[in-house]
Order: C-alpha cells, then sequence, then structure tokens
C-alpha cells in the first residue's frame, strides 16, 4: 500500500469541549501519522474556500457560520491508504449513524449534523487541495 496524506480538521465543537487530545490519541493508535499540525480560527474567506463546493446549498450558512465560531485544529495526517482508513475512523458524517467507537460517534454531536467534530478529505484530490489550503 502507498502512503497517503490527508487532512484532518477537529472542529470547533470538539476543540470547545476538550477532545482535541483523545481525538489525537485514537489517531495515533490507528498509525496515523501527524507530520503537521496548527490551531486557528477560520476567517470567512478562508471558511468560503474550503467549503466552496458547498456555495448555494441549503445547509451552507449554517456551517459557515459553524465553522467560524471557535477554533479549530488542522492536521496534516500520513500513513498507508490514510484517506480510507481516517474516513473509517471518523465514522458517518451523521453522528448518529456513525459506528460505536468511531470520533463521530464519540464526540459529534447527535442533534447537528453540521457539529460532527471531524472533517477528513474524501480522495487524494481534495486531500491535495485542502492540504494547501492549511500548509505550505
Amino acid at each position: 500500500m502507498a502512503i497517503e496524506k490527508t487532512l484532518s480538521i477537529i472542529k470547533p465543537n470538539a476543540v470547545k469541549q476538550k477532545h482535541v487530545g483523545e481525538i489525537i490519541s485514537m489517531l495515533e493508535q490507528n498509525n496515523l501519522r501527524i507530520s503537521q499540525m496548527r490551531m486557528l480560527q477560520l476567517d470567512n474567506v478562508q471558511a468560503k474556500m474550503f467549503y466552496q463546493e458547498h456555495i448555494g446549498k441549503s445547509f451552507f450558512d449554517e456551517l459557515l457560520n459553524f465553522m467560524l465560531s471557535g477554533e479549530i485544529v488542522v492536521l496534516k495526517l500520513e500513513g498507508e491508504n490514510a484517506i480510507a482508513r481516517y474516513r473509517e475512523l471518523m465514522g458517518a458524517t451523521n453522528p448518529c449513524d456513525a459506528k460505536e467507537g468511531s470520533i463521530r460517534e464519540k464526540f459529534g454531536d447527535k442533534t447537528d449534523l453540521t457539529q460532527n467534530a471531524v472533517h477528513g478529505s474524501d480522495s487524494k484530490e481534495s486531500a491535495k487541495r485542502e492540504l494547501a489550503l492549511f500548509f505550505k
């Protein structure tokens, strides 16, 4: 298997609830190496660039407001088959549907789909684009 790079974002709700350490521990226990990491507050321009494929969708404004509501932690993850492995570890987008023990099942807000604790790139192309937004 090839070594891949992917982006992880620990979203504002998980940062505010102090789950960053637990999430990082889950990543490391699953052999996903953190090669870069930073905490930041998105501005409106960054958030719109990141979520550009969702502009015009019914949930866009809610998602944007949520992502601007507090600090996030962005991580560059590396490992064999990292994209698929991280997506499995994250769990389904809807925390109510996420597999028991997944990040979103454990830390996502079960009443608000946008507050699902983490984001992960869904393909090699997305990972390349998303990583470039946060890591030079």
